[in-house]
């Protein structure tokens, strides 16, 4: 246990939260952060909006706690407003009710429809937390879904037991804001018209962007690297809002995320052919990939072939073009490729392609397989991660976590992440490339090889450090709680 008397109450407003409802990161950072700061002492709230695809196990442990009526609109129109509750594992759970917004099924729909969802949920969160009585210390918002969490606590919400509260607003992926027609936006926030001007919300003549909004109005701005905070300002990365997102850049600050090391444990994975840790990784590594081979239809070799994994969305922000220019150079007869994923069919069909012109060396499993990601981790020699993009990526530190050495490009969280080998000191955790092209990466992928086939000691010292490495929210969650305590003070 941490530090238990830090007095620090803590509210996430978020639009997923594994395992009632997730669809991609945010949904493991909701879930694992207030886990990992009620181990250092923190009390945690979790508000969620109370989808209608939140399964009936979950509902049914849910308890009603109150309701009340909510004034919404610009014209005022009142909106009911349930609060159900759940507590897991140290965590409480406070889900608004709401079936207009909420019964749609799926979480996000469409723009035109997510713009009033969220515009309520937002007001709606802050409307239950004073409802409760429990007046956190920090507000934890997440992404464009919640960014109007920050207006609303400085301008309706400013004289009630909330007012000592401080937000911060979390950009897990900057790619999507919240943009729509200033009057849509106007109409569903109900907020005044003094901040739909352009340090606000006002993104073009007839556009607004909650993000943005959101952004000016938070006590703190953080994202999910340190090297992701830095590139969103630039135009390259920025996605329109590198030049407001420079003006804020005082108040923000980057922190990589951790992965839940109960759930990516190799020594306890029951998916696994043979558990292992770092004592005995070397022997069961071998085991692990043998079954794959057999699993998968690869073919086997004595020498034993190099194994490289890729467990993505198969998009263009995942660096799948640059794995697709140098494929046929790769496969040299002592490599294997293994991908799992779904996305683009321009590369599902590319990868297919491949598997049938190298039969026995790649697979492309075109599919979702949660079983098979952990075999692949546990069994591949090596991982290929390389982004054009990556906020803060999951699976290069899964990756390392089972011994499995990545080969990433130097972006966002990956370059935070990973530090490139060093032929000359022995120091380094992986392969890294900087510029975005075939060739860089295809030097990355030769450098690990080299030194897989040639220096087999350093490459099995490189496994052992990585599998050391600590990758879990421990070191994130005393980053967070220094930087609450800093809007605290």
């Amino acid at each position: 246990m941490g530090n238990t008397d830090t007095g620090c109450k803590v509210a996430f407003v978020g639009s997923e939260c594994y395992p009632f409802v997730k669809t991609g990161g945010l949904g493991d950072v909701m879930y694992a952060l207030p886990r990992a700061l009620i181990r250092e002492g923190c009390e945690c709230r979790v508000i969620l909006p109370l989808y209608a695809c939140i399964k009936e196990q979950y509902k049914q442990q849910m308890k009603y706690i109150g309701s009340f009526m909510m004034d919404q609109t610009m014209e005022g129109r009142t909106f009911y407003v349930g609060i159900m509750e759940l507590e897991m594992d140290g965590v409480t759970y406070d889900f608004i009710d709401n079936r207009e917004f909420f019964d749609w099924g799926n979480p996000y729909t469409g723009l035109w429809e997510d713009i009033p969802k969220y515009c309520y949920f937002s007001k709606a969160s802050l409307a239950a937390l004073n409802y409760m009585e429990w007046y956190p210390d920090v507000i934890h918002c997440h992404d464009w879904q919640a960014a109007l969490v920050p207006l609303y606590l400085k301008t309706k919400f400013w004289n009630c037991g909330l007012k000592k509260s401080k937000s911060m607003l979390t950009i897990h992926n900057l790619r999507f804001q919240g943009i729509c027609g200033i009057e849509h936006l106007k109409y569903w926030s109900g907020l005044s018209d003094g901040l739909f001007d352009y340090p606000v919300l006002k993104y073009n003549e007839d556009e607004a962007n909650m993000f943005k909004g959101g952004l000016a109005y938070a006590d703190a701005i953080t994202t999910v690297s340190a090297t992701y905070a830095k590139e969103i300002q630039t135009p390259e990365f920025g996605e329109h809002l590198d030049a407001h997102l420079r003006y804020h850049a005082p108040r923000m600050r980057g922190i990589v995320n951790g992965i839940d090391t109960e759930i990516w444990d190799s020594s306890k994975d029951k998916l696994l052919a043979a558990p292992y840790d770092v004592s005995n990784v070397l022997e069961k590594k071998w085991e692990n990939k043998e079954a794959l081979r057999e699993q998968l239809g690869l073919s086997r070799a004595d020498g034993g072939k190099m194994m490289f994994g890729l467990v993505s969305r198969l998009t263009d922000q995942k660096g799948l073009d640059l794995v697709d220019a140098i494929m046929t150079r790769i496969m040299d007869g002592n490599t294997q490729v293994i991908v799992l994923g779904t996305g683009d069919p321009r590369y599902e069909n590319a990868f297919r392609y491949y598997e049938d012109k190298y039969r026995g060396d790649v697979c492309a499993y075109i599919s979702y397989n949660e079983a098979l990601a952990h075999r692949i981790y546990a069994g591949t020699d090596a991982f290929l991660v390389p982004s054009l993009f990556e906020p803060c990526g999951l699976t290069q530190l899964i990756a390392m976590r089972y011994g499995t050495v990545p080969v990433v490009r130097e972006t966002g969280g990956l370059k935070d992440t990973v530090l490139p080998y060093n032929a000359e000191t022995g120091e380094g955790n992986g392969f890294t490339f900087t510029q975005y092209n075939p060739d860089s990466l295809l030097q990355a992928v030769n450098d690990a090889k080299t030194l897989f086939f040639t220096e087999r000691q350093k490459w099995d010292a490189m496994v052992k450090r990585d599998m050391e490495k600590d990758v879990s929210w421990e070191q994130s969650a005393k980053q967070y709680l220094d930087f609450y305590r800093e809007l605290m003070a």
